[in-house]
């Protein structure tokens, strides 16, 4: 490990990323975003890492959607029926 990188705990990196701390560590359980675990079992992300994705020189799937709202809950529907008439 480069002891010169600074580490960054996930709000850090949500900041960065206009996203919420959550999504950072879903992130990085899904394997789009290395981090290492602090003894006390906290994540922290390299900031070279980071700066780097940010720029376009790696991939988040789920960037492409941030500040979208998502349709996940119950009630999402794929397309005009009873779970949303009237809406049209």
């Amino acid at each position: 490990m480069d002891t010169g990188d600074r580490l960054l705990t996930p709000g850090e990196v949500a900041a960065l990323f206009r996203v919420d701390p959550k999504t950072v560590t879903r992130w990085a359980a899904a394997g789009r975003i290395g981090s290492i675990r602090t003894p006390g079992g906290h994540r922290r992300f390299r900031e070279s890492e980071v700066r780097a994705l940010l720029e376009g020189e790696g991939m988040l799937d789920e960037a492409e959607d941030v500040g979208r709202p998502r349709n996940t809950g119950p009630t999402a529907s794929t397309g005009p029926g009873p779970a949303n008439a009237g809406m049209y």
